[in-house]
């Protein structure tokens, strides 16, 4: 991501616009890396999202709600106490970095007006909250570091705050008129030259400069010129004078293809051409709400599910080794008519066999002109009990068939189940829906249930409801559990029903009410819903059939959200979600 020191810089030019002399109102910490901050100023209110998230690190204000626990965490505790109700005076950027130090004064226990700095390091997986006295001493951070961390800064409560060290690099905002970049390097590409020699810049502003320049961004610093270096050189200036003069741009870059969000930017980026939609923001702000509420969302939510997809996917990992190991035994039955053949001509012939012999050869009457074929014979054994002994092959060989067809029935059925639940893990935007998931695997026995009669009843998750444009109520279940509500006790036996041709995914359920003739717009929103909500969600062209409920049957003893159906149309869509009711 694109959180550079640049995009710090329009931040914080855009936070004391609107914080300066607000007051803290709230502290909550509702994830263990994040906290929000309600400000209230003489005309707004505003809530601060402040994440040390190792994925999604940031600083922005937002409209998201998120669930705090009932007892707030030490380090929430403590900012309250230090910092509740404090005059926030000075937001600052320190240096060019991806630092932000806020200046907060409040009183002390002894009534005394102190000054308190909250300094939040947007540093990837280093990043990190730091509250400190107004000598720099650390009150306490979200994430403490120690020696056996790190042996360069330790970030500890009664340690003295160090700012991390500096790179051996220039930061945009001291270049003047003029700067040197090393392009000695001739197999690089000139935008890693520039990360290389200026501070505070991502890889997209690097190749941002390049692309103004050179209206491309694959520049090798062989092909370079004289004049194609200070073609660099000038726009490295240009945008220093910018950044300097908070004139920023900011935008937000969109796949075209795919409609996925690709990165943002603090100032208007060119370089991606038709290949992506760059959406114009007044506010940085409301940008980085936008863009992380999708990003952080999902980057949770797969940590809070990875240990389902870890069990899941061992299952699948071992239930396919089985189908492996059966269709073997199944193709090595199919040789099983040879024993009893070779059984019959034993006792056909026991007259001509000797015992210590290791072969015979028979005619073998039951094909055409009778060849004469070897059979093998275990010289330990009389002829009868050679012959017994392919008889025995033959009666285990035809009971292994049998066993091995159920078995690869069941199988199967247990490979469609959990990679159908594995892609509702996959889709889930709740934890509600995990936990959903959760009780249905405990049933299913691929979970232990684990009890906690101290353990607060949760919400049950509910399928998705959204309302097409023409106003048509559509349903999807985020679980097989949900799936077969909808489908088996929901849905009626005219409303249509939606499902990825041949992919796993949800059941997309059109209710039609009163009114039984749907626009060709909503089943077309119902075909991008089902396929947005599928394994197919980031293909193009995705088929999803869809045909009335009275079409779609249950297999008697078929595991949760396993259905077949018939007289059913298809149509091709791209995966698109819709605003939920």
């Amino acid at each position: 991501m694109a959180f550079d020191a640049v995009t710090v810089r329009c931040l914080v030019n855009e936070l004391q616009n609107k914080l300066i002399n607000g007051r803290i109102d709230k502290i909550h910490q509702p994830e263990k890396d994040e906290i929000t901050v309600h400000i209230r100023t003489v005309t707004d209110n505003y809530k601060l999202v402040i994440s040390a998230s190792p994925a999604h690190p940031r600083v922005h204000f937002t409209n998201i709600s998120k669930k705090n626990p009932i007892t707030a965490p030490m380090f929430c505790m403590l900012l309250r106490k230090h910092i509740g109700s404090g005059k926030i005076t000075c937001i600052e950027q320190e240096g060019f970095e991806r630092i932000i130090r806020f200046s907060i004064e409040s009183y002390d226990e002894f009534g005394d007006l102190t000054t308190k700095y909250l300094i939040i390091e947007i540093m990837g997986r280093h990043s990190n909250i730091i509250l400190t006295n107004q000598d720099m001493k650390i009150l306490d951070c979200i994430k403490h570091i120690d020696f056996t961390i790190s042996s360069v800064r330790q970030l500890m409560p009664g340690l003295q705050y160090s700012a991390p060290p500096l790179q051996k690099k220039i930061d945009l905002t001291d270049i003047e008129d003029s700067i040197s970049i090393d392009f000695s390097q001739i197999i690089q590409s000139a935008d890693k030259s520039i990360l290389s020699s200026v501070a505070g810049i991502s890889p997209l502003t690097a190749r941002e400069i390049v692309h103004r320049a050179f209206g491309r961004t694959d520049i090798k610093n062989s092909e370079l010129t004289d004049s194609g270096r200070n073609k660099i050189l000038y726009e490295t200036v240009q945008l220093a004078k910018a950044v300097k003069n908070n004139d920023f741009s900011p935008c937000m870059i969109i796949d075209i293809s795919s409609g996925k969000l690709m990165d943002f930017s603090p100032i208007k980026i060119k370089q991606y051409e038709s290949l992506a939609e760059i959406k114009p923001f007044d506010s940085i702000n409301v940008l980085l709400d936008n863009f992380y509420k999708t990003r952080d969302m999902h980057e949770r939510m797969r940590q809070k599910s990875a240990d389902l997809v870890k069990l899941l996917s061992n299952n699948i990992e071992r239930v396919s080794k089985k189908l492996v190991i059966l269709t073997k035994t199944l193709n090595d039955s199919e040789k099983k008519d040879r024993h009893k053949i070779y059984g019959d001509l034993i006792m056909a012939n026991l007259y001509r066999i000797k015992q210590g012999q290791k072969e015979a050869e028979i005619q073998n009457y039951y094909e055409n002109n009778s060849p004469v074929i070897k059979i093998t014979l275990d010289p330990q054994l009389t002829p009868s009990q050679n012959a017994q002994k392919y008889y025995k092959k033959y009666n285990k060989a035809k009971t292994a068939e049998i066993e091995a067809a159920k078995q690869i029935k069941n199988a199967r059925s247990d490979l469609e189940y959990l990679e159908s639940t594995l892609a509702a893990v996959e889709t889930a935007d709740t934890e509600s829906d995990l936990n959903a998931i959760r009780s249905e695997l405990i049933d299913e026995g691929y979970l232990n249930r684990k009890t906690n009669p101290k353990k607060q009843k949760q919400s049950a998750s509910k399928p998705l409801h959204f309302v097409s444009s023409d106003g048509f109520d559509i349903y999807v279940g985020k679980s097989n559990s949900q799936n077969d509500y909808l489908t088996l006790r929901f849905a009626n036996s005219s409303d249509l029903w939606f499902h990825t041709k041949n992919i796993h995914g949800s059941h997309t359920v059109i209710k039609l009410g009163i009114d039984k003739e749907v626009p060709k717009t909503t089943i077309m929103e119902a075909a991008q819903l089902a396929a947005y909500y599928s394994k197919g969600r980031d293909s193009s062209q995705v088929p999803v059939d869809f045909t009335q409920i009275k079409n779609v049957k249950k297999p008697n003893g078929a595991k949760p959200g396993m259905v077949i159906y018939d007289h059913y149309n298809t149509i091709y869509v791209t995966p698109k979600d819709l605003k939920r009711e």
